[in-house]
């Protein structure tokens, strides 16, 4: 588990926020060059799946190909440009992942253990574990 770019040990962890922006689950870590995809058919969407019917799942175009109850934006074709109605999807998405994207921010930002991790990648799922632990507490989700 080696980031080429950085340099260093990187590693991939997934989370699952609810509608309400609070992060509800965090995953183990995966080596860094895991791919999103890869990581959420490993880890997430067996989480996911019994509640897709009911809550749909929102996520970044990195996830595309996850499933037809994985709502990601359309791309922008190579030539061309989106029609109206797959551009006002796309605005609609994002305004609704944004509470997801909060999550991650209540995370990683209220806990200095998450900014700049400089352990070993199997030792960040426990710190990810533990800021979620953290996180609910403080937002009353568990006492």
């Amino acid at each position: 588990m080696y980031s080429g770019k950085a340099r260093e040990p990187a590693g991939n962890v997934q989370a699952l926020a609810a509608p309400g922006g609070v992060p509800l689950w965090v995953s183990d870590v995966l080596p860094g060059s895991t791919h999103d995809l890869t990581a959420a058919s490993e880890l997430v969407l067996p989480v996911a799946r019994p509640y897709l019917k009911d809550l749909p799942v929102l996520a970044d175009s990195g996830y595309e190909g996850a499933g037809a109850d994985v709502h990601v934006p359309v791309r922008k074709p190579a030539r061309g440009e989106l029609d109206i109605d797959t551009k006002t999807r796309n605005a609609l998405l994002r305004s609704l992942r944004y509470q997801g994207e909060r999550g991650f921010a209540l995370m990683s930002l209220r806990w200095r253990a998450l900014q700049r991790v400089m352990v070993s990648p199997a030792t960040t799922g426990d710190i990810a574990r533990s800021a979620l632990v953290l996180t609910q507490f403080e937002h009353k989700m568990i006492s």
